[in-house]
């Protein structure tokens, strides 16, 4: 099954995340007969994984065990093998909102790269959409093609390798949203505009540099777009632990055994990660 379609045991054919600690995961091809080496020892496939529950702990030939997991996206995220530079799950999480992806909608993305937002947009979805997506260069458009394939999502998704610049998306008044993450996205807004069938549809351009926003926002504004706004999305995650501090020592006294209390706490980052890219919103007109 594919992380679409959610199943409780390992399948032969799945692609499977092994989980070895926090900093250290590897996706699997799940085949019968094979084998995965890790640092824990040998997992064979045909006895250790296939038939077992999602989640299970895995022992290993040399008596390690691992966690064997589902793939979902955000797994894939930081487990797939990158071809370019990759968006991650915080400005995912705002794209597939503020584009009001959902179950059944059809959306235009350009460029695939190494596809980690189009997981995303898969999964938003699935089960009857579609996601048509454009990658100017070959060898990426192929592999990209392959690993939805390996992933038994195919059929949710459309992969053109042509210049969306010049040759737009391969589709005309189809598209509900429409997510452009290329160095020049102001020469492919107008066709976005073509790619969406209604009014009200969505479109959004990440981009590192102020500069490029600014062209963008000149193109969408010059072909009628509403509703611009343009954000980064900033990460800060605070450590929640407990602390115990020792109690001042006020002499022998046996109804006061306590030598330090227990408290919650929390720490700022030491280094907060920076910035991304821009991320602009625009509506298609109503009129």
């Amino acid at each position: 099954m594919s992380f679409v379609e959610y199943s409780d045991l390992i399948q032969d054919g799945d692609v499977a995340i092994v989980y070895l600690g926090p900093e250290s995961m590897m996706p699997v091809k799940v085949k019968q007969g094979a084998q995965t080496q890790t640092r824990y020892g040998v997992i064979r496939h045909s006895s250790d994984l296939i038939g077992r529950r999602y989640g299970s702990k895995v022992t290993c030939s040399k008596g390690g065990w691992v966690y064997v997991l589902h793939m979902t996206p955000e797994l894939w995220t930081v487990n797939l093998p990158h071809r370019t530079q990759i968006l991650y799950t915080t400005d995912i999480a705002t794209i597939t909102m503020m584009l009001e992806l959902k179950p059944g909608a059809v959306v235009c993305e350009s460029g695939t790269g190494s596809g980690s937002l189009s997981h995303a947009i898969l999964r938003s979805i699935a089960p009857s959409g579609h996601l048509h997506t454009v990658e100017f260069h070959q060898q990426r458009a192929e592999k990209a093609e392959e690993e939805f394939k390996e992933h038994r999502v195919d059929r949710l998704v459309t992969v053109r390798n042509q210049d969306v610049c010049k040759d737009g998306f391969g589709v005309t008044g189809v598209a509900d949203a429409v997510f452009l993450d290329i160095p020049s996205p102001w020469e492919a807004v107008r066709h976005a505009k073509a790619a969406m069938k209604r009014q009200g549809g969505r479109v959004c351009s990440f981009s590192p540099c102020i500069e490029q926003v600014q062209k963008t926002c000149e193109a969408l504004v010059d072909q009628g777009f509403e509703e611009l706004s343009t954000l980064e999305v900033l990460l800060r995650v605070h450590d929640v632990r407990t602390v115990y501090l020792p109690l001042p020592d006020f002499g022998p006294d046996e109804t006061a055994p306590q030598t330090s209390v227990a408290l919650k706490t929390t720490t700022l980052p030491r280094e907060m990660p920076g910035h991304t890219g821009y991320l602009t919103f625009a509506t298609k007109p109503r009129t």
